[in-house]
């Protein structure tokens, strides 16, 4: 079965909002540092577009989950692949991801990120499809919110593909 993309949301439609996203957290986050979290693999594409656009001062660090159990679907089972590598003591951390659906794996690492002491814990999401929430999460900011298609592109993909792609497309099946 061949697939095929369909543009979703175009490479300017997301910069564009990239850009809206990123002065309004400049706003919120004014006179502080911002410690932003990537959520890998997918979330490594937004948050380093995001971090170009933030006009306070930034860190980094990347971690890495996956929830396990049943083949397409989280088990809410979460295990991390990856930690951070600096300590969250104090720090205003902002978590950037690519996408919230369930809401299973993200409600589980926002509360294992604010047990380890940070100033505060808010999250960032490029995609948000609110349609797919089993556990309800509180998305600080949203990029777009989109309906329940399989979307690829800006870190997303389908087996693996796809991930550079400068626009959000839906993966459909010929």
């Amino acid at each position: 079965m061949a697939e095929r993309i369909e543009v979703l949301l175009s490479e300017e439609e997301v910069d564009r909002r990239i850009q809206e996203i990123g002065d309004q957290i400049s706003r919120d986050y004014a006179g502080k540092q911002v410690h932003l979290v990537c959520v890998l693999k997918g979330g490594s594409f937004f948050m380093c577009e995001l971090a170009k656009r933030i006009t306070v001062p930034v860190s980094l660090d990347f971690m890495s989950v996956s929830s396990y159990g049943g083949d397409t679907k989280s088990s809410g089972v979460v295990k991390i692949v990856k930690d951070l590598d600096e300590s969250l003591l104090d720090k205003h951390v902002l978590v950037v991801e690519d996408i919230v659906d369930s809401g299973r794996t993200l409600s589980y690492l926002l509360e294992m990120l604010k047990d380890r002491g940070p100033a505060d814990v808010k999250l960032c999401t490029l995609l948000d499809k609110p349609d797919r929430r089993v556990v309800e999460v509180q998305v600080d900011y949203t990029g777009f919110e989109i309906p329940d298609e399989f979307v690829v592109g800006y870190g997303l993909d389908y087996d693996q593909k796809y991930r550079n792609l400068p626009y959000i497309g839906v993966v459909k099946f010929d």
